[in-house]
């Protein structure tokens, strides 16, 4: 069975906490405060002022730029404020706070239930309703969606890639949209084929979700040009580059390659059904399915989450927050960023909050690396994760940058093989926010 060729782990997915759970609408907030910069690059632009008056899907901040992206109302109601407010980690970031007033939805969105499968539009059209939803890449990378569709010239997609893996231990959310809402799904992923003017779609879900391989194969029968391909299960496959390799065999060069380089689009699956919402039903993205989780939590649960939503209102409704020693993380074990302001808001790119409690919450003590390079092995971009660790210490930046931090995804299974318990993954991730800082300077100045 197919996987990646380099690196990569298997630890326990401990997805039987919540994969039996139906997504369930979470409760409407009496407030939401929606942060500005909720995709990678510029920050939206607020178009809204203190007292004004909104509605579900309304727009509230514009794209700041060619990769940002709109941001809508995810209730209705009044806004109270513009202005900085914290984040999961405690740090200050412009919002709109909006105060709701009931559920009113702009009168242009379609909310039944039922399946519309034929798109007329053309491929700019596509592209454009796509941008104007707001979308983004909603596997957590948040990549705006209309600037992946958006081909560069001399450039030609030949395959799109659905990814459906969800290879992060813990998180469910992508797994119960493929059962729940597979038919939404396929028609999202015909929508991003005529977009990007391909003839062929693959969707790659690994091996631990029988049931969904069964259910999408079923369904896409009925659809041109689209196969559903199981995948051994392997950590991190839901990267970019993991998975077209595992899919097309096709490896992509290091940065600044994307890609598009070797004819690959790749996008999530719960990013396909909001593509579907955004062209079909004319749907801003406002909300997300979030899986709630953790061996210790009362109640597991996969919630659809109106942005803006504070995590703890999430945490409650799942029984509360487990006694003794626990660590919440925004994501899972593998990727997630520790969380110590509960009161922050479901993002776009919230796919889930991972409750870790006893032993399971706290770190090993670190020891002096032994040289076992089992973090090289474990790399899935073949880098030596030790050698990044000690020039990071040393701030020894133009090394780290010779030794390719840019290719580094973050992944963790350097930090999850490390038997010296070294923080592996938080001092890559700083050098690596450091380098790439120090090219944006350089190339400013030329």
């Amino acid at each position: 069975m197919r996987t990646f060729p380099i690196g990569g782990v298997h630890p326990s997915d401990n997805k039987k906490w919540s994969k039996a759970s139906a997504i369930e609408a979470m409760e409407l907030p009496d407030v939401v405060v929606v942060p500005l910069a909720q995709h990678i690059g510029a920050p939206a632009v607020v178009k809204v002022a203190k007292g004004d008056k909104v509605k579900v899907g309304e727009l509230i901040a514009e794209a700041g730029g060619f990769v940002s992206a709109n941001i809508h109302a995810p209730i209705s109601g009044t806004i109270t404020a513009v202005d900085l407010q914290p984040n999961g980690q405690g740090l200050r970031q412009m919002a709109v706070t909006i105060k709701r007033e009931g559920d009113e939805w702009l009168e242009s969105i379609d909310r039944s239930e039922e399946l519309v499968r034929d798109c007329s539009l053309e491929p700019a059209e596509i592209v454009a309703r796509i941008k104007a939803a707001g979308i983004v890449g909603m596997g957590g990378a948040t990549f705006p969606t209309h600037v992946k569709l958006s081909i560069p010239e001399g450039k030609r997609a030949e395959v799109l890639i659905i990814n459906g893996v969800e290879c992060e231990p813990y998180l469910t959310s992508d797994y119960r949209t493929m059962l729940e809402r597979g038919e939404q799904l396929l028609v999202g992923v015909s929508i991003l084929m005529k977009a990007i003017s391909v003839d062929r779609a693959v969707v790659g879900v690994e091996n631990n979700k029988p049931d969904a391989i069964e259910h999408l194969k079923a369904l896409a029968k009925e659809y041109v040009g689209i196969e559903v391909k199981a995948l051994k299960t392997m950590y991190p496959q839901g990267g970019e580059k993991q998975l077209i390799a595992a899919l097309t065999g096709r490896e992509v060069p290091p940065p600044p390659a994307l890609p598009i380089d070797v004819g690959a689009v790749v996008c999530n699956a719960s990013t396909a059904v909001a593509v579907y919402e955004a062209v079909q039903k004319n749907k801003p993205l406002v909300e997300r399915v979030v899986t709630v989780t953790g061996a210790s939590l009362a109640e597991p649960r996969n919630l659809l989450t109106r942005f803006g939503t504070p995590v703890e209102s999430l945490i409650a409704r799942c029984g509360g927050l487990p006694e003794g020693d626990v660590r919440i993380l925004n994501g899972g074990p593998m990727m997630g960023r520790p969380m110590s302001n509960l009161a922050s808001p479901v993002m776009k790119g919230c796919s889930g909050i991972t409750i870790l409690s006893g032993k399971d919450a706290l770190r090993g003590e670190p020891s002096a690396c032994i040289k076992c390079a089992k973090c090289v092995e474990a790399c899935p971009m073949g880098l030596e994760p030790y050698l990044l660790q000690r020039y990071t210490v040393k701030k020894a930046w133009d090394e780290i940058e010779r030794n390719d931090i840019t290719s580094c995804i973050e992944c963790g299974c350097c930090q999850f093989t490390c038997p010296a318990n070294i923080a592996l993954l938080d001092y890559v991730r700083l050098a690596k926010q450091t380098v790439m800082g120090i090219i944006r300077a350089r190339n400013t100045k030329k």
